[in-house]
């Protein structure tokens, strides 16, 4: 299996730098193989589809929405690889349509029939029989008609607003209204409170798992909404919005109160996308472009239901184990397991003062965490706990853990990033909830996103004041954390623990920046390091020294970090660099990266940690880090680096978080032209993922 970044070359043989955009694309189609893959059960394929799926939508409301804005500038230029926006556009629309056919293909030709083959049916319209047909006509005159609200269109009725990605029919009418007007287009709105997946009864259709689409009812009932007037055709569409929020911050009071008032214009951004059933005739969907301002590249006719994510729901509809992964239990380390961390016996902080403990979620429990910010809710000798909050989910054991302690007279300060990509008005609502209760809640730095993942405890103890640290690759939210693998590491370490302190004086006063001790921190010095130790690796290959570079992280893009990669790789470092999502850097072209490879590995759970690892003239270093090789990673957010010292934990990070990835035999490999190659196996096949779970699952 091959997929294409289909990425242009220039008057070089290559283009140093992949489009960033068409990588992305890359991405979402590895993202659909898996659906493809016989290997997975099949509802987790169902679900890969459905994620390959949102995926665009997002890709869409931020990524090209972005491209459109830079058109309006004829000096802009696409990073890294410096193309103009238009181009950009052109190329990144059809890589998309073609993935879209991709993703209706996979499921028509493929989901939909082996679904069908397990006992799962999604009945058509012309395999109704007339029970169906009745009781879905007694459900939509019950459940669906009383809240949908046709509007004929005509001067007095001009096309309505619609909402961001909702599902719309536009109806072509033949004949006189009520009035004596002539009826020709009508818009039917469908509420999002609907659901777009119908299970029908096994009494009506003689199935335990058999299904219709919402879609269906609507078109098979529609013309119940127009009495009177003859229904020439019905047409699903949706319409993508950009969904980029536009604050300056530098001329606003409050950054909450400001971001409140731009959620809701989210909504009703400029379109960018528009998806119409593959039957709508050529006038209809050249009117909807027309309406929406669209160019004709960008109609997307689909075979199917235009919100695929909307499948979703299925899995947990149908409740087929066997049809699913195996349940997974993550274990929780040994050294944990006979303490009662929830309450005052078994402390962690007696721990915490003779080893430090790494956590490998969500192989290992996220539990830990939780339990480390309840007992410091509840020991009476935590004076203050001080936290960075960035995805935390609803009903955050966290946040709940962090106002009992302000409630308890604690000094909690959260820095909560307002502008955490579509979990804003979640973020404002804990914000809220915080303060209260009493603690300080501060939005971070202007122009800069708080990204880094930081928990500090200050315990008085008879020795003094100590510290108590929580640093992670990935966010504090339990839900993620089963599903995202991350490493998080708890520790008493001085130097560490005065940093995160620092670092948390900046973002909540007006401190200047300081020299860390232990850490490299983003926007400061985390850049300048790694492009240091980059270069050093290659000083030591040119000084016949031991030399080599392994890094593992979401995306890769910033240009200067890449130049950086194919200087060392000409200086004869060996590098290998796992990047799950968007790789800008071109591996293995002769003369600028004959020694990088480039391995993405996708599976059960979404690759997630941030580990960097240099040889070091054989004195290797191991950094773990809340920040990916991305320009608005390392500057333009807080991110914090943080290294591995205790010699076990750096060769478990190495072996599990590295070694074990390289080995992978279900990973893609990046070549030069751009394209990823899955990895084929000659002997035995070989799951990063499926090792870990076989060593932590809690049988």
């Amino acid at each position: 299996m091959t997929i294409s970044t289909n990425t242009l070359v220039t008057d070089t043989p290559y283009n140093p730098f992949i489009n960033r955009e068409t990588s992305v694309l890359a991405f979402n189609r590895r993202v659909l193989y898996m659906a493809l893959n016989p290997n997975y059960p099949l509802l987790e394929r169902l679900r890969y589809l459905c994620i390959s799926s949102s995926n665009l939508d997002e890709f869409f409301e931020i990524r090209y929405a972005s491209l459109v804005e830079l058109t309006k500038d004829p000096d802009a230029r696409t990073k890294p690889d410096g193309m103009r926006p238009k181009d950009a556009i052109e190329l990144v629309n059809a890589s998309a349509h073609q993935l879209v056919d991709a993703q209706y293909q996979a499921l028509q030709q493929v989901i939909l029939p082996e679904l069908e083959q397990a006992g799962v049916r999604f009945l058509r319209r012309d395999r109704w029989t007339d029970n169906i047909r009745a009781w879905v006509a007694d459900f939509f005159a019950a459940e669906l008609q009383p809240l949908l609200t046709p509007l004929g269109l005509d001067p007095a009725h001009p096309f309505p607003r619609l909402l961001n990605k909702s599902l719309n029919f536009i109806v072509s009418l033949e004949g006189k209204d009520a009035f004596g007007r002539m009826s020709e287009l009508a818009v039917v709105q469908v509420p999002r409170a609907l659901p777009r997946i119908i299970q029908l009864p096994e009494s009506v259709s003689g199935g335990a798992h058999d299904f219709i689409f919402l879609s269906s009812a609507i078109h098979a009932n529609v013309h119940t909404l127009f009495p009177g007037v003859s229904i020439k055709g019905c047409f699903q569409f949706r319409v993508t919005r950009n969904s980029n929020l536009f604050v300056d911050e530098e001329e606003v009071d409050d950054l909450l109160t400001a971001l409140q008032g731009e959620l809701s214009s989210r909504k009703y951004g400029n379109a960018v996308r528009l998806e119409v059933a593959d039957n709508c005739p050529d006038e209809i969907a050249h009117y909807l472009l027309q309406r929406f301002r669209l160019p004709e590249n960008a109609l997307f006719k689909v075979n199917g239901p235009v919100n695929l994510h909307r499948l979703s729901a299925v899995p947990d509809m149908v409740a087929r184990a066997d049809l699913l992964f195996p349940p997974y239990t993550p274990s929780t380390p040994s050294l944990l397991e006979d303490t009662q961390l929830d309450g005052q016996k078994g402390h962690f902080f007696d721990i915490l003062k003779t080893q430090d403990i790494l956590l490998h979620h969500p192989f290992e429990s996220f539990a830990p965490v939780i339990h480390f910010i309840r007992q410091a809710a509840a020991d009476e000798q935590v004076l203050a706990i001080r936290m960075t909050l960035y995805r935390t989910g609803t009903n955050s054991a966290i946040v709940e853990a962090l106002e009992q302690a302000a409630k308890r007279g604690k000094e909690v300060t959260a820095v909560i990033e307002l502008r955490a990509r579509f979990d804003e008005d979640n973020n404002i609502q804990q914000a809220t909830r915080l303060q209260e209760a009493g603690a300080h809640v501060v939005y971070g730095v202007v122009g800069y996103k708080t990204h880094a993942k930081m928990i500090s405890v200050l315990r008085k103890e008879a020795t003094g004041l100590h510290y108590y640290t929580h640093l992670g690759t990935g966010n504090y939210h339990a839900g993620t954390a089963r599903v995202y693998t991350d490493f998080g590491l708890l520790t008493s370490a001085l130097d560490i623990g005065r940093d995160v302190n620092r670092i948390f004086q900046q973002l909540t006063s007006f401190a200047s920046e300081t020299e860390l001790e232990a850490l490299w921190q983003a926007p400061h010095s985390l850049y300048n390091n790694l492009k240091a130790a980059i270069a050093r690796e290659a000083a030591n290959a040119q000084a016949g020294k031991p030399a080599r570079i392994i890094a593992k992280m979401n995306g890769l893009q910033q240009r200067e970090i890449i130049e950086g990669l194919y200087a060392a790789s000409q200086a004869g470092v060996q590098i290998d660099l796992i990047v799950r999502g968007m790789c800008s850097l071109r591996p293995g072209v002769p003369g600028l990266s004959d020694n990088i490879r480039v391995t993405s590995v996708l599976g059960r759970f979404l690759e997630h940690h941030r580990i960097f690892y240099f040889q070091n003239d054989d004195q290797p270093q191991l950094w773990l880090a809340s920040a990916d090789w991305m320009s608005r990673n390392l500057l333009s957010r807080v991110e914090t680096c943080f290294p591995i010292r205790d010699p076990a934990l750096f060769a478990r990070i190495y072996e599990e978080g590295l070694n074990n990835y390289l080995k992978d035999t279900t990973a893609w490999q990046l070549d030069a032209n751009g394209d990823y190659h899955q990895r084929n196996s000659d002997g035995e096949s070989f799951s990063a993922q499926q090792v870990l779970v076989e060593k932590y699952h809690k049988g």
